[in-house]
């Protein structure tokens, strides 16, 4: 957001009132994004314990005797690892997009809240 769009009564200049109602604004879009990666992060950590203790659970089922159990959890493995892959690269790809996206507009942004 510009300037302009905190610029209330449309003086042309910001006035404390307006600072306060701009910080609050930024402060609860950190917060909003801050809170959007832990969400992310915890879903990708999940996604990499499921695939990572996917083969355990087979062998467990095995050992405890339910070769059926052991078949059916095998039977859906793939679909379940690439799924669980899909989701792992997105986190990543869209996390690198997005730092080359703010990289190149962050500079431009605080210089027009400078002035």
């Amino acid at each position: 957001m510009t300037m302009n769009d905190y610029d209330f009564n449309g003086n042309g200049k910001i006035d404390p009132d307006e600072r306060a109602i701009m910080l609050d604004d930024r402060r609860r879009k950190m917060e909003d994004a801050d809170a959007k990666r832990d969400v992310q992060r915890r879903l990708v950590v999940a996604c990499t314990a499921g695939m990572l203790l996917y083969p355990v659970v087979i062998v467990l089922a095995v050992l405890a005797g339910l070769e059926r159990a052991a078949e059916l959890v095998a039977d859906i493995a793939s679909v379940y690892v690439i799924g669980a892959s899909g989701v792992v690269a997105a986190y990543f790809g869209f996390n690198a997009m997005e730092s080359k996206i703010t990289s190149s507009t962050s500079k431009v942004e605080y210089r027009e809240y400078d002035k």
